[in-house]
């Protein structure tokens, strides 16, 4: 009776708890479950003890504040759609660009060094391109991109996409900014430039003010092989950039 009365108060204390837990920073556990453990007191719990800040209390930042200085929440501003998208994207909507820092430094490492240890090998395209590639292991995106892989193996007709990619792991800021590029983390991929479209080759700039005109040639085909593992892609940003695939699935689950 004892052990039944004390499993139904934890279940309380557990339901409780998710209640209490924004419905966004509930994705972002359940996306690196290997990572967090919670939430409480407006700060995420990971599973070394140590905690981060959800929400700076901030409101109505500008388009570059939330490029600059989001924190955990203001991921979250602009919902990202998978599938097909439904038209141009509007100015400055930038699903997944909005990266708060600090919290993929935690996760795959906040040195170069730290991020080299956890690199590995995987071939890309065996039958396509046969490429050896560097991914990290961290989240399990070697093993996603060996799947994402296998599935664009099938397809003869992507080969001039897949061919010549444009890199995986490289530490290094942003062009222009003094932002991290997700490439330093070892969990992003560009595909052939020759193909691809970004919008600083567009505006032939580096101002995130500029009206910039959409393109992209990258088939929708290759979008949804990596949404189904939990890449986003830089096709659906106004700050378009059609080459760039970045395992984000918190923002996709």
């Amino acid at each position: 009776m004892r052990r039944t009365l004390s499993f139904v108060f934890l279940l309380f204390v557990t339901i409780a708890a998710r209640s209490q837990t924004p419905a966004a920073a509930q994705k972002l556990i359940k996306a690196y479950a290997d990572f967090i453990t919670g939430f409480a007191d407006n700060h995420i719990i990971f599973k070394d003890k140590t905690t981060m800040l959800w929400d700076d209390g901030i409101k109505n930042k500008t388009p570059q504040q939330l490029l600059d200085a989001p924190d955990l929440e203001d991921m979250f501003v602009q919902p990202y759609q998978t599938g097909k998208p439904g038209g141009v994207p509007a100015r400055y909507a930038d699903p997944g660009r909005i990266r708060n820092e600090a919290f993929f430094l935690k996760m795959y490492g906040g040195s170069e060094s730290a991020v080299r240890k956890n690199l590995t090998e995987i071939t890309w395209c065996p039958k396509l391109v046969g490429k050896k590639i560097r991914v990290t292991t961290v989240n399990g995106v070697d093993k996603k991109l060996t799947e994402i892989s296998k599935e664009l193996d099938e397809h003869p007709e992507l080969q001039k996409y897949l061919i010549n990619i444009g890199g995986t792991f490289n530490w290094r800021p942003i062009a222009g900014t003094n932002r991290h590029s997700m490439h330093s983390f070892g969990m992003t991929i560009d595909l052939n430039t020759d193909y691809s479209e970004y919008w600083q080759w567009e505006c032939k700039c580096k101002n995130e003010d500029a009206v910039i005109r959409y393109k992209n040639r990258i088939p929708q085909i290759i979008v949804d092989i990596f949404e189904k593992y939990g890449f986003i892609w830089g096709g659906k940003w106004y700050h378009f950039d059609t080459m760039h695939f970045e395992y984000r699935p918190e923002l996709i689950n």
